[in-house]
């Protein structure tokens, strides 16, 4: 892997003092955006899975030096925490009443008004990602493009309707309990990081199995019953009218969601990248394989990435981009699947 388990743990403190926290009221609760990077920049918003916040989903990706120089060279980053998943949260009062996902989507425009933002770039994972997707479906003009880990589209299948309910009824009477953890564990990662009996647990997954005792039961059941209702938005993916790319690990339990969006998506400009090998959250496991799909995708908005090294791909998205499968060679352990162009007029 490009980024080591040990260098994802030992740089959890510095990613909390690079950032500038910031609590916004919104008429749904309060929500909490960590803030890097220089505000004058273009703003790019992120928005994680069930139990995590930016420091536990996207970190991976976001200490890569490569990752730095593309994302923070040319973004503010955005970092939405879930009410109540934001580090140190306290425990939400119990009468406050459990928000949906159009609450949640609500509250991101709150955000962007808050900071008196324009369009943005959003990347999201998992249930993060259904929460940007609906929010560039209600407000399209104001999302440039989706960059997805792992997204949900439809509404819960039977098998994930009964896996939820098991899990609010431990979160519910048991908390952060072990077997949940552990449920939460191979939601977010591959057989392969997760150890057997041959091999330990990777120490990312061990880090990972830390912080979500961090988080407060009561706050991830609220999210849970969130995304556990949510509506089968596939017919209104149509009507996207930005860019989206896809990534989603060959193990990924959402591994069929992620191929039935992209095909939904295939009328628009949208690419889907497989990592091998891989869970839900490629931005923890397989960082690595992101950089240069990103770098392709952004480049189709004229954002480049500064190196010593000339000769950078033009974006597959882009009218006068090369062949895709020329940028994708299977020694990444990445397979590109085929990207749909359309020309502006």
């Amino acid at each position: 892997m490009a980024v080591s388990s040990h260098s994802i743990s030992a740089a959890l403190p510095t990613l909390h003092l690079g950032g500038k926290e910031h609590t916004i009221q919104t008429g749904c609760g309060s929500v909490s955006v960590t803030v890097y990077g220089d505000q004058e920049k273009p703003p790019l918003i992120t928005y994680p899975d069930l139990a995590l916040n930016h420091m536990s989903c996207f970190q991976g990706l976001f200490i890569s030096p490569e990752a730095v120089s593309l994302l923070l060279h040319n973004f503010c980053i955005y970092h939405v925490s879930p009410p109540g998943h934001e580090l140190g949260a306290a425990s939400i009062p119990k009468d406050d009443p459990v928000l949906s996902v159009e609450d949640l989507c609500d509250q991101i425009l709150v955000v962007l008004n808050h900071f008196r933002l324009g369009s943005v770039m959003c990347m999201g994972a998992m249930a993060g990602a259904y929460i940007l997707t609906l929010f560039a479906i209600k407000y399209s003009e104001r999302v440039t493009g989706l960059m997805l880990i792992s997204p949900l589209c439809r509404a819960p299948t039977w098998n994930e309707w009964l896996y939820n309910k098991f899990m609010s009824k431990l979160l519910y009477y048991h908390g952060l309990c072990d077997l949940l953890k552990e449920l939460l564990i191979h939601r977010y990662f591959s057989k392969e990081v997760c150890g057997n009996l041959e091999f330990p647990e990777s120490a990312m997954v061990t880090a990972c199995r830390k912080l979500l005792e961090e988080r407060d039961s009561l706050n991830v059941w609220r999210y849970l019953q969130a995304i556990d209702r949510r509506a089968d938005i596939s017919e209104k993916l149509e009507n996207l009218e930005c860019k989206a790319i896809i990534f989603v690990g060959d193990s990924s339990p959402f591994h069929d969601e992620a191929l039935h969006m992209a095909k939904q998506l295939g009328s628009k400009c949208s690419a889907l990248v497989e990592v091998h090998a891989c869970g839900s959250m490629v931005t923890e496991e397989q960082p690595h394989a992101m950089l240069i799909p990103l770098e392709c995708f952004l480049m189709g908005y004229g954002f480049y990435r500064p190196c010593r090294f000339s000769g950078s791909p033009k974006s597959p998205l882009s009218p006068c981009g090369i062949d895709p499968k020329l940028l994708y060679p299977q020694s990444m352990g990445v397979k590109l699947r085929p990207i749909k162009t359309r020309v502006s007029r």
